[in-house]
């Protein structure tokens, strides 16, 4: 009888995994708005030359940051938003200026998009966005007819497939196990499977018994190792949004990054204090620290 291969320790660094992306990519990026965005990643992103991307997001400050340093080609999202506050600037901005190309869908149609993906089928038929203005502007989405007595007209939402998926979570193990331990799952299990690679960030890694100590709903094992890549290990790396129960989004640095997007000078000194070409994590955790201690 042959021993079973030992399960392979999937533990990366951010530049490990942005070492791995490559220019023209799509890239789907989880969570929902300005709640627990893979943002140690993303900022991985922007230190990398790694451009020319297609998105794709329920979108938040990700987007923004990638918006502000131009690597975006193409975008596709349902929104772009900081929650508290309605529309992300950088993202209004890049609007504004046409700096990419914009394929908006309604939510549910982003789901089925998903779903499509993960199950490897090209398209699903959805009714959301029939009667709404998702089909005039976006000229290239089609319908269908369903073949039974019923006859009625979908649309044929094709699939988001992606090169790679980035996902925050709160916990993981080194197999590449995930689970969240918040209010929602942000469809992030579906980035993973939709994915030809994608990378776990979380906030703490475990062991894997750990995962349903104490009574954790096994429900909340979102994702499996089977449609992980690489794992790393980022303790607030979600920063600024919010990744509950671990933390809730930072309103005062948060306002402070839309501010700050307003007006190029003070955008500078933002991205030389926060986000320097040469900085790392560790970096941006101990600036952050110190912004707040000065606004004390």
């Amino acid at each position: 009888m042959t021993d079973r291969p030992a399960a392979r320790d999937k533990t990366m660094t951010p530049e490990e995994v942005v070492a791995r992306l490559e220019s023209g990519m799509t890239i789907g990026i989880g969570g929902w708005g300005s709640r627990r965005k893979p943002m140690a990643l993303v900022r991985a992103l922007l230190r990398s030359p790694v451009t020319d991307l297609t998105v794709i997001s329920y979108g938040g400050p990700d987007i923004g940051l990638l918006a502000a340093g131009g690597r975006i080609a193409r975008l596709v999202t349902a929104f772009v938003t900081l929650d508290s506050i309605p529309l992300e600037p950088h993202y209004r901005a890049a609007r504004q200026r046409g700096a990419f190309t914009l394929t908006e869908i309604d939510e549910a149609m982003f789901m089925w998009g998903l779903h499509a993906a993960a199950n490897r089928l090209p398209f699903l038929p959805v009714r959301a966005g029939l009667g709404s203005d998702v089909m005039r502007v976006n000229p290239g989405l089609r319908t269908v007819t369903s073949p039974y007595e019923d006859g009625e007209e979908l649309v044929a939402m094709p699939a988001l497939r992606m090169d790679a998926a980035l996902v925050h979570l709160n916990r993981a193990d080194r197999l590449g196990n995930g689970q969240y331990l918040g209010p929602d799952p942000y469809f992030d299990d579906l980035f993973c499977e939709a994915a030809e690679t994608a990378y776990v960030s979380c906030e703490r890694l475990v062991e894997t018994a750990e995962l349903t100590k104490g009574g954790t709903a096994p429900q909340t094992l979102l994702v499996q190792r089977h449609s992980v890549t690489g794992v790393v290990e980022t303790p607030g790396g979600a920063h600024f949004t919010s990744c509950v129960p671990d933390h809730p989004r930072d309103e005062p640095f948060q306002k402070a990054y839309a501010a700050a997007a307003a007006d190029p000078a003070a955008w500078a000194e933002f991205s030389a204090r926060f986000l320097p070409p040469d900085g790392d994590e560790k970096s941006y955790r101990q600036a952050v620290r110190t912004w707040h201690e000065e606004q004390k």
